[in-house]
């Protein structure tokens, strides 16, 4: 069995293309992306850029009682709230290496999968989406903690406007008769609800009033080619806690200088403690203007599981 497969990726698309009934429809979920890897017993956990998260979520570990022979499966980690996935709510498990017993019981995660790469020592990656549906389907995993997402052939649109009523992220489209490809973003599309961008934390600015002691708004940037550019700045969002914990975290990232290769409005450069350029977040907001700046974003979270590198103006 192979100890390593890089996930395979989707292209964004403004709408539903004219061909959806070539694809089978999934709905996107709000987690953090992890191959499951199961022999001899045991569950091994790694993200998309290959960390092992093994630890951070003892509880499916179950997956292991649950499947006979070699198995590698691909999935989201997500964790509900309010009746939907709710990534703030990951947060709190994400940077957890050991989590407590008490953590664990208070912020319970899923897993749920929506492939299946490799069995009882057969490879499935040149097998077509639907053989691969159908042969994930017939493990049985479908019990709590470990769930098995549905997909619909065609009806791209009623998909879509459910992922909107149960306010989910948006919708992913994976061509039938498509093989998976392994660190690629080849065939597979997605179609978002919200406008979300990953972005790098260059600096931040202190706070007023109840936030004078810690951080009033995070300065990001984005890649764009051999430069970082600046994308605005962010200011809502926040928690206390993920307050608490972005600032031990840019403690140590200190520098003198801005890292942006682009210039930083005066206003907002004005005062600001600039970091190295190492930590990718997430933001929510509803355009890009002209200058390509963030219009009205919102923090969502760190994401531990993105390299900086890799981070580029989404749409």
């Amino acid at each position: 069995m192979p100890r390593l497969i890089t996930p395979m990726m989707a292209s964004l698309r403004r709408g539903l293309p004219h061909d959806e009934d070539r694809y089978g429809w999934e709905f996107k979920w709000d987690g953090v992306r992890a191959i499951a890897y199961v022999t001899g017993g045991q569950v091994r956990l790694l993200s998309r850029t290959g960390q092992d998260m093994t630890e951070t979520y003892p509880e499916l570990a179950v997956l292991a009682r649950r499947v006979k022979g070699p198995v590698i499966v691909d999935g989201e980690i997500i964790a509900i709230g309010d009746g939907r996935p709710d990534f703030g709510l990951l947060q709190s498990r994400m940077h957890v290496r050991r989590p407590s017993g008490r953590l664990v019981l208070q912020v319970p995660v899923q897993f749920y999968l929506f492939d299946l790469l490799h069995h009882d020592g057969q490879s499935l990656l040149p097998v077509p989406y639907t053989g691969r549906r159908e042969r994930l389907a017939e493990l049985g995993l479908d019990a709590d903690p470990v769930r098995t997402t549905p997909w619909y052939p065609g009806g791209a649109a009623d998909v879509l406007a459910a992922s909107l009523a149960h306010a989910l992220e948006g919708v992913i489209g994976k061509p039938l008769a498509s093989a998976y490809h392994p660190g690629q973003r080849r065939d597979w599309i997605k179609i978002k609800n919200v406008k979300l961008q990953e972005v790098i934390i260059c600096g931040w600015k202190p706070g007023q009033g109840r936030r004078a002691d810690t951080i009033g708004s995070l300065l990001v940037g984005v890649r764009d080619g051999p430069r970082l550019r600046y994308a605005g700045h962010v200011g809502t969002g926040f928690t206390q806690a993920g307050l608490a914990d972005l600032m031990g975290r840019l403690r140590p990232l200190y520098r003198s200088d801005s890292p942006f290769g682009t210039a930083v409005p005066a206003p907002h450069a004005r005062g600001a403690r600039w970091v190295q350029p190492r930590l990718v977040g997430e933001v929510a907001f509803t355009e890009w203007t002209s200058d390509k700046v963030l219009r009205h974003p919102s923090w969502r979270g760190l994401r531990a599981d993105k390299n900086p590198g890799q981070v580029h103006q989404a749409g």
